[in-house]
């Protein structure tokens, strides 16, 4: 089967912005894209028919850490692979789970072979190497798949980063002659995407976007980012890092972020992102519209009948009231997490889709300077 193809359709003419579609084996993705999270092979309280109906999601994520761990490579490769098992026919995206052993396990020892941890669910102890966690990718099956790496905590030292980022970069090596000697697993093709590191240093962000891109995979990913550092440093180190990667590639900056962090970060040049946030977020009664940011909690909204969001085009976010979902979440019903989980995921996916049609358009840094300062309005 084909590799992953990236046809770059269109750049805007005042910032870094670009239109593009990524295709892979599973199907076409519009970019710049969000992927709802589907840690476990779920998407948290939603269901694959709403992903693709009222979310209208073009890729999910799943993940190696937590499916190793359950339900395990056994059931997944009996079923035929993630797609199979959980039912979703199109592109699935594998993080490594190189995040989750950092910051789930509930103890952990780094060295050159891998890392040794403890399960958060159970406290057995697992060794993630880069090549077993290349093996637990293939049966897990992904289109595209992440390389091992270590995430560094912010802030860091400068030569605890510089280390971090040699073992990675020497990790990436293992991955990639891992990947390279095996074969595709349920006869289409997976891509291996490697991880760019380097804490908050410009010089080891730099060098480290060299050495993944020498590799010439099929996309590229920035780690490391948005995990407690100020907004303004990771954009700074989003742009340098999307200055130093290949334009003809597909980027990725994983973990990223609220409706404005994505905006911005598509402003500087990334393609893709995730993040627990929509779910997370709903599940909390958080909500974000197109008019501004709800805590669906208060009491204003007791009697207010109007729609979750009306300036989007979702059928559950136009058909539930902003009262009904209050009802619920205070009633602790479980059908409020799912609606608003699935509004919230909505409304991402409607704002990367219109992101993408002012880049078209040529007028995406007007647009995303309005809508970013209406966005962080709270209602």
């Amino acid at each position: 089967m084909a590799s992953l193809q990236f046809q770059l359709q269109a750049t805007d003419g005042h910032s870094a912005a670009r239109a593009g579609k990524i295709t892979t084996d599973h199907g076409e993705i519009l970019t710049p894209i969000f992927m709802p999270v589907g840690t476990a092979g779920s998407v948290k309280a939603v269901s694959q028919q709403q992903l693709k109906n009222d979310v209208q999601a073009q890729i999910i994520l799943g993940n190696t850490y937590h499916l190793y761990l359950r339900p395990g490579l056994e059931t997944l490769e009996k079923a035929g692979g993630l797609h199979k098992f959980n039912g979703w026919n199109r592109p699935i995206l594998t993080d490594s789970g190189g995040y989750q052993v950092f910051s789930l396990a509930s103890s952990r020892k780094i060295t050159e072979e891998g890392v040794v941890f403890q399960s958060h669910i159970d406290g057995s102890k697992h060794l993630f190497t880069p090549e077993n966690v290349m093996d637990i990718q293939r049966s897990i099956g992904g289109d595209i798949i992440m390389a091992f790496d270590e995430c560094p905590p912010y802030p860091s030292e400068y030569k605890y980063a510089e280390k971090s980022m040699h073992l990675t970069h020497r990790w990436l090596d293992r991955c990639f002659e891992r990947f390279n000697g095996t074969p595709d697993r349920y006869g289409y093709t997976q891509n291996l995407f490697p991880i760019v590191q380097g804490s908050t240093y410009a010089d080891l962000r730099k060098a480290s976007c060299e050495y993944a891109a020498s590799k010439n995979a099929a996309g590229n990913a920035i780690g490391g980012l948005s995990v407690g550092e100020p907004d303004h440093m990771m954009y700074e180190f989003t742009q340098l890092c999307c200055e130093n990667l290949p334009a003809e590639k597909p980027r990725y900056l994983m973990g990223v972020g609220t409706p404005w962090n994505i905006l911005e970060c598509i402003a500087l040049g990334v393609d893709m992102f995730d993040c627990v946030m929509p779910t997370r977020n709903g599940r909390n009664a958080m909500l974000f519209t197109s008019k501004g940011v709800i805590n669906i909690d208060n009491k204003k909204w007791e009697h207010d009948y109007s729609p979750l969001d009306d300036g989007i085009d979702s059928d559950i976010s136009n058909y539930y009231s902003k009262a009904y979902l209050r009802h619920l979440m205070k009633a602790k019903e479980i059908l409020g997490l799912t609606i608003a989980s699935v509004h919230n995921l909505a409304f991402y996916l409607w704002l990367v889709g219109e992101a993408r049609k002012h880049i078209l358009a040529g007028d995406f840094i007007s647009w995303k300077n309005e809508q970013a300062a209406i966005l962080q309005q709270r209602l």
